[in-house]
């Protein structure tokens, strides 16, 4: 299902789902019974952008519990919360999963996945070889400080919002309201769609 990685990159399947995650999904991972639907985030600027996104995406989908469902197109966006020309530009994506996993365990994934492309976090807002964010859980809205849902930043985040919207113009932002409302009031500046560029939707 997946492509090979090159050289250089870690198999995001060589960093396990906890076992007794495995356990309480692996009988209901053939039909996803009453799963959650789950919105993420994906981002990178440095090395081989496209093909770590496309790896994030092969790895969600390989995880017991998870089903990708849709992907967006791929958009090229100026760094968040840094000065202009300090760090190379963004590849990013959203992409809809439907899961069975709690946001917990959804977290621990992202975050070994994250770690698989060797993301290193030594600054805030510093470049990453991977990012990647649970934007929603459903219609879940919580404030643990692990986890906060929906992801605090996403409704002021044009690189968030319009994939996000390119893929379900009907989607909401739990507490937030209309995606298409929120996008409305941010800028799309530093935010351009790479038409040359498409993310494969795993089979």
């Amino acid at each position: 299902m997946t492509a090979p990685f090159t050289q250089g990159h870690g198999d995001p399947t060589v960093q396990p789902v906890p076992a007794s995650v495995v356990e309480r999904v692996d009988a209901a991972d053939s039909t996803l019974q009453n799963p959650q639907r789950a919105v993420i985030s994906i981002g990178s600027n440095l090395g081989n952008r496209l093909e770590t996104l496309q790896g994030a995406v092969d790895a969600l989908e390989d995880t017991p519990g998870i089903r990708v469902k849709a992907v967006s197109p791929v958009y090229e966006t100026e760094p968040w919360g840094v000065e202009p020309g300090t760090q190379p530009s963004y590849f990013n994506a959203v992409v809809i999963l439907k899961t069975t996993l709690p946001p917990s365990s959804l977290l621990e994934r992202a975050q070994a996945i994250e770690e698989a492309f060797h993301r290193v976090r030594t600054e805030r807002w510093g470049p990453r070889t991977l990012d990647v964010d649970i934007v929603c859980y459903a219609g879940t809205v919580s404030d643990d400080p692990l986890l906060t849902l929906p992801h605090p930043r996403a409704h002021e985040r044009a690189f968030v919002l319009v994939p996000w919207h390119d893929v379900d113009p009907q989607a909401q932002l739990p507490g937030r309201g209309p995606v298409a409302d929120l996008l409305a009031a941010v800028t799309r500046e530093g935010v351009e769609p790479r038409e040359d560029l498409e993310l494969r939707l795993p089979e």
